[in-house]
């Protein structure tokens, strides 16, 4: 049997979802060392999620394990090790079994001659941990592998090399320098303050075997100096379990091939964070000794290592925010339903819109944003009219009032232009204690209706740069009265002039086509 025929039953062992209908069974070597399958439910049960492992340096002497030596916990740890995406997060709450299942994903393709992975951590002292963890488990999983403490190298009978090392500062990245290969892991990727070494281990992926394929993994908790940028990559873009393709986590835009190349404007490859907690790893659930310690941590912590929850923030202007009940799927929005927008104008920073429905309950509805740079107030307009071209019916906009200023003697203003091209705006309320204001008013929305047992706003989980920046945004440390002007608020601003528009579903709120407020436009060109 070839080292190739190795790694593929390791593959099949170590992915087989849990309660599939596939059946992996014992297999036998013919005189032609061809394959031979059996099936049988008895064998079926023996052999589901073994690891398969090389007994001699003979390529074709193989005997297989005679017990398990690591079998995935069902759910997301199985998930973990069958994804097929370049680059995968896995991890969230501690306990989720994520070192294990560091360990065992290289285990597929160490058989193979042309394997070349790599599997780090922060310090020295925490990879000593997990040099420590391997030596426990890829003995028994591959008979004849070697160690070498000099090299800290594992190296299989097959000559499949597996580095094990530390990354403590940005130039550790040097080491590897001029190297190559097919599997890079992070254990615990929050640790690492920027994505620099993400990044350049990146440029590091190249291999002779195209069959093995390019892998980047990561495990991690919430928190730590790296939280930010690591949400920005793997959290924020989209939802759990979800692949999606790349995306630059400054500007949120998905990584394209450049302008000449034979791919251009094609993405360039895929990402999936994959959620695990401590419910998923019976080792450690099942006593509850584990869960009582999580208990008795500090609130945000405990929501951190317990929960898992990637959106609590120290200082979090607004840590009512859940993901679980303020962020819906999107539906229909009925047409009978008010609709207006609200939005932040900036030029040289960023441009936040936001569309809200009114629900007959009041509750309101954010069913889309907008999210841009460098866009003229003319070219904003345009496409804020292409997107609510066919909601019926949008019933006013509220825009930043200081859009309302003249730019010198002559000319109109920017929301005067705006109001040209027929994107209609009123100024926002921007008089003194209106921030605060505003603020306490979304801390009341964010809260679950004691009626309707609902909370006062929902958002479509589309709305994917809100989702992100509206857990995130800190108290101003001088007023905690308000948030930091300094964060990235657009959007947040945005949503704030919106929900103090008091918007009401009913038929006889402020209409400007109508008038049935009593307040008339001064001017039928420029605006209300």
């Amino acid at each position: 049997m070839s080292s190739e025929d190795v790694n593929h039953l390791l593959q099949l062992s170590v992915s087989l979802p849990s309660g599939s209908k596939k059946r992996y069974t014992n297999t036998k070597l013919s005189k032609k060392k061809e394959l031979v399958t059996t099936p049988t439910k008895k064998e079926e049960t023996k052999f589901k999620h073994r690891v398969y492992a090389t007994a001699s340096p003979e390529p074709y002497d193989v005997q297989f394990a005679q017990e398990v030596v690591f079998q995935p916990n069902p759910g997301p740890q199985t998930s973990y090790l069958a994804a097929n995406e370049r680059e995968v997060l896995y991890g969230g709450a501690a306990g989720g079994g994520k070192s294990y299942a560091t360990l065992a994903d290289p285990l597929r393709n160490l058989g193979n001659k042309d394997f070349s992975g790599l599997l780090v951590r922060h310090t020295t002292e925490e990879l000593r941990e997990l040099i420590q963890k391997s030596q426990e488990l890829y003995p028994k999983a591959i008979p004849g592998i070697k160690w070498s403490e000099r090299k800290s190298q594992w190296t299989t009978p097959q000559g499949g090399r597996l580095w094990m090392s530390y990354l403590d500062k940005d130039t550790d990245v040097m080491r590897y320098q001029g190297q190559a290969f097919n599997y890079v892991a992070f254990d615990e990727l929050t640790q690492w303050s920027s994505s620099f070494a993400w990044d350049y281990m990146r440029s590091r992926l190249r291999s002779a075997a195209p069959e093995l394929g390019l892998y980047m993994r990561a495990t991690t908790n919430p928190g730590g100096p790296g939280h930010a940028w690591v949400k920005k990559m793997f959290i924020d873009p989209a939802t759990p379990n979800h692949s999606f393709w790349a995306t630059n986590i400054e500007t949120g835009e998905t990584l394209r091939y450049p302008k000449g190349h034979k791919k251009e404007d094609q993405p360039l490859f895929k990402r999936k964070f994959i959620p695990a907690s401590l419910f998923d790893n019976p080792y450690l659930a099942d006593s509850g000794d584990y869960e009582t310690m999580l208990l008795s941590l500090p609130e945000q912590q405990r929501k951190r290592l317990l929960d898992g929850d990637w959106d609590v923030n120290e200082g979090a202007a607004f840590p009512e925010f859940n993901r679980a009940i303020h962020v819906v799927e999107p539906y229909d929005i009925p047409r009978g339903w008010a609709r207006f927008r609200a939005c932040d104008y900036g030029y040289g920073s960023y441009t936040g819109v936001v569309w809200f429905a009114v629900s007959p309950s009041e509750q309101l509805v954010i069913y889309r944003e907008l999210y841009c740079s460098k866009v003229t107030a003319i070219d904003l307009a345009d496409m804020i009219l292409e997107a609510e071209s066919g909601d019926g019916g949008v019933r006013y906009g509220v825009l930043d009032s200081s859009l309302w200023h003249k730019r010198g003697d002559t000319g109109p203003s920017l929301a005067e232009q705006m109001n040209m091209r027929g994107c209609r705006w009123r100024p926002s309320d921007r008089s003194k204690g209106s921030r605060v204001a505003g603020k306490n008013e979304l801390h009341r929305r964010l809260q679950v209706d004691e009626f309707t047992e609902e909370p006062r706003l929902v958002m479509f989980n589309h709305c994917t740069n809100l989702v992100a920046q509206l857990p995130s945004i800190p108290l101003d440390k001088r007023n905690p009265e308000d948030v930091d002007t300094n964060a990235e608020d657009h959007l947040y601003d945005a949503l704030r002039y919106g929900i103090m528009t008091r918007p009401r579903s009913s038929l006889f709120d402020y209409d400007p086509a109508t008038s049935r407020s009593g307040f008339q436009a001064s001017d039928p060109t420029f605006g209300y």
